[in-house]
């Protein structure tokens, strides 16, 4: 059994190498590939992963969705991994993987620790033990066997925001769902950039617009106005 890692990146050069180096040195022989799938970056990340010898592709369309879709048509692993640029997985996250699969789970994440020492930041990190809604986005980073994935159709390719709550919510009907209760380390940039009250708001804005149908131009161009991020 194998795991192929799929990471979709955007401008993401300073962040990509040290990802890779860490799947490399704990994945060991249990990781069939990695694979950097990039959204037409134009400050070297695809370069910068090209040194690293891992499968680095531009995808022929830009946007997490369909960068992710793309790396997964390039895998040939039992497993697909989905790990974002700024999140690091715990250093046992391949057999973590393989053992959640071999008993059963089909789909999974684990929960955030933030780089960051700030308490406001624990407190959200400490609520991603829970199987809510709002904790099925990628950050956590998140895995699914390959026959599951292909027998739901990947992620929507069109959605340009919440992409990947919705392939969960789906993809999860009638699966077990593993939440481990090893942390990922996840970048706190965003709210670096912003601040904690201006994020929760952007993302409690942007859950809400989704219940309710929004279009996803509509959610996009709203989360683009409230946060300065990238």
């Amino acid at each position: 059994m194998k795991i192929s890692v799929i990471i979709p990146t955007y401008c993401e050069i300073e962040t990509i190498g040290k990802l890779i180096s860490h799947i490399k040195a704990f994945g060991g022989d249990k990781i069939a590939e990695i694979i950097v799938a990039d959204g037409q970056s134009n400050d070297g990340t695809l370069a910068e992963a090209k040194k690293n010898n891992v499968k680095a592709v531009s995808a022929p369309v830009k946007g997490r969705s369909a960068q992710m879709n793309y790396g997964a048509s390039l895998s040939t692993g039992n497993i697909l991994y989905f790990v974002h640029a700024d999140a690091i997985p715990p250093p046992t996250f391949a057999d973590d993987i393989i053992s959640a699969v071999q008993n059963g789970f089909e789909l999974g994440r684990y929960r955030t620790k933030f780089d960051s020492p700030k308490w406001y930041l624990k407190i959200n990190a400490w609520f991603t033990r829970f199987d809510w809604f709002i904790c099925m986005g990628g950050d956590q980073t998140f895995f699914i066997t390959r026959s599951l994935f292909e027998k739901t159709g990947g992620f929507d390719s069109s959605m340009k925001i919440m992409e990947e709550y919705e392939f969960v919510k789906r993809a999860r009907i009638n699966h077990k769902y593993k939440i481990f209760s090893k942390v990922a380390l996840v970048s706190a940039r965003k709210y670096d950039t912003n601040s904690w009250w201006r994020v929760q708001m952007a993302n409690r804005k942007i859950i809400t617009m989704y219940k309710q149908g929004a279009t996803q131009q509509e959610m996009a161009d709203t989360y683009k106005k409230k946060l300065r991020y990238r």
